[in-house]
């Protein structure tokens, strides 16, 4: 009896709208209801994806695979800690995570004689899934890119409990011309694993949040890892042709465009 007063009253879109508008877009759009509420799938969905953000918040950082990863495709790695001494700190000041604990400043200073032309930061940020799940495939497609137009790249450094401006700080103590930051973005409830690469020119401590520019949403059901290396590639060669970065820097879609089509 239950169960049929529960089918009387549900209330969903017909099956070929829900389709169109789920189709486009992974919001919660067209998930019908029973009576005043939601449906109970519905409920434990949104329950699940919940749970899935505040696991990938808390998720513990692992470099050593990502590090052997990207030794494979011939990329050396240092690994360094912010400020924040654990997670939790980490969470509640924003401003330990913008910068390098003492020792490992000391560290890496020593570390790069030499200036080279791209510096990259593997931060944990907010979700170390979208990192774990990202950061190779990403690399493993700019690489050649930054390659092929004769660029040196640093050694890539790893972050734990780290915000987007500790690349400035690392970026200046590697003598880069131009940083890349990979950073887990603060995971929603459609994507708990979505990848952000934030490029400064220039990077100095203070720099502020004007003078970078971000690729945002990179994951297999956003922004797919080889094309946003495509449009890495376009804003590192531009940064550096015009020797800026940020809002003084728009990207030129049809350009990106173009060259998608033709990879």
């Amino acid at each position: 009896m239950a169960k049929d007063l529960q089918t009387a009253h549900a209330v969903r879109l017909p099956e070929n709208r829900n389709t169109a508008l789920t189709a486009l877009t992974d919001a919660r759009v067209g998930l019908g209801r029973v009576g005043a509420s939601m449906p109970t799938e519905e409920v434990l969905k949104f329950a699940y994806a919940h749970a899935r953000a505040r696991d990938a918040v808390h998720a513990g950082f692992d470099v050593k695979t990502l590090a052997n990863a990207l030794e494979a495709i011939g990329l050396k790695s240092v690994s360094v800690r912010s400020a924040a001494p654990d997670r939790m700190t980490y969470l509640r000041r924003p401003d330990l995570g913008r910068r390098l604990a003492d020792d490992d400043r000391e560290r890496l200073g020593a570390l790069q004689a030499e200036g080279v032309d791209i510096g990259i930061v593997v931060a944990d940020g907010l979700s170390a899934t979208a990192v774990h799940v990202n950061a190779v495939p990403f690399l493993a497609a700019l690489l050649p890119l930054l390659r092929s137009a004769g660029l040196t790249v640093g050694p890539v450094t790893f972050v734990q409990n780290a915000r987007v401006a500790v690349g400035d700080e690392i970026g200046a103590l590697l003598r880069a011309r131009l940083v890349l930051v990979l950073i887990g973005e603060r995971p929603g409830l459609s994507s708990a694993d979505s990848l952000g690469v934030y490029l400064t020119h220039g990077p100095l401590p203070g720099r502020s949040d004007a003078e970078r520019n971000c690729i945002s949403n990179i994951r297999e059901g956003g922004l797919v890892p080889p094309l946003a290396a495509r449009k890495a590639m376009w804003l590192v060669n531009e940064s550096l042709r015009r020797q800026l970065s940020g809002i003084a820097l728009k990207e030129e879609e049809t350009t990106l465009i173009g060259t998608a089509a033709e990879g």
